[in-house]
């Protein structure tokens, strides 16, 4: 069993305004195994920490920790956290003109595991798994996300996660822009994934639909740049009734 945890963590960016704190003292902890449901409002915080688990340049971190079954992960580069076991599906994947999605996917999988998979035996996972999540097999042949349709490149997102095998998955707003149809595929990819045991999910998300498709252990609620409240899959339940509006109304009593 693995373990990300994430300690008093403060994050901050830098804007025309100044510097503007964003996490303001972050603690979570994630097993593999899990599936923890980081929800909440704009702004609230839940895409910082995303990206600063990644390793986005732009995020500054000011005070805490994260480490990756003890290693330190704010000391790693970006690709040192994905072969890690580090694994972001971003909330808008970018679009790579030029690198088909053959050699992306393989490129990709040779960075992470030092060696080139066999190529019958990739060749074969990618097919099936293309196949689960009803990708055509003409996407293999285009160019990385390009001209892809908003459903779709959640989906690409989706695959790389099932083919790289992460240990930690962190899907930022997976469920952002899909119709019922993709939802449920996208869901059934990540709980083929997360069935394996070997992987833990961090599922960031406004709304709770797609938690009828994906059980959370865990969920979290961001007010913020704090967590407001933790509890099991009932609090979602209680978030999908009353909404937001109560935390705002306590964030507005103690200011």
């Amino acid at each position: 069993m693995s373990t990300l945890e994430i300690k008093d963590l403060h994050v901050s960016i830098e804007t025309e305004q100044g510097t503007k704190p964003i996490l303001k003292g972050v603690d979570l902890t994630v097993k593999t195994g899990e599936t923890h449901a980081i929800m909440g409002p704009n702004g609230s915080g839940k895409s910082t920490l995303a990206s600063t688990i990644a390793g986005h340049p732009r995020y500054k971190v000011d005070s805490g920790s994260i480490t990756l079954d003890g290693d330190d992960v704010l000391a790693m580069t970006v690709d040192e956290r994905a072969r890690a076991g580090l694994f972001l599906a971003m909330q808008y994947p970018v679009e790579v003109p030029g690198v088909t999605m053959t050699n992306f996917l393989r490129s990709a999988k040779t960075a992470l595991d030092g060696e080139a998979p066999r190529l019958r035996t990739w060749t074969k996972d990618v097919k099936s798994a293309m196949s689960q999540l009803k990708i055509e097999e003409d996407f293999a042949s285009r160019n990385v996300n390009e001209g892809f349709s908003g459903g779709e490149k959640k989906r690409i997102e989706i695959l790389q996660m099932e083919l790289f095998k992460p240990r930690f998955a962190v899907l930022d707003e997976t469920d952002s822009g899909l119709d019922i149809d993709a939802l449920k595929v996208v869901s059934e990819g990540v709980n083929r994934a997360q069935d394996t045991g070997t992987m833990g999910t961090m599922l960031i998300t406004h709304y709770t639909r797609i938690l009828r498709y994906i059980k959370p252990d865990f969920v979290h609620v961001f007010v913020d740049g704090r967590i407001a409240e933790e509890g099991g899959p009932e609090l979602a339940d209680r978030l999908e009734d009353e909404g937001y509006d109560r935390f705002a109304s306590a964030e507005t009593a103690t200011a």
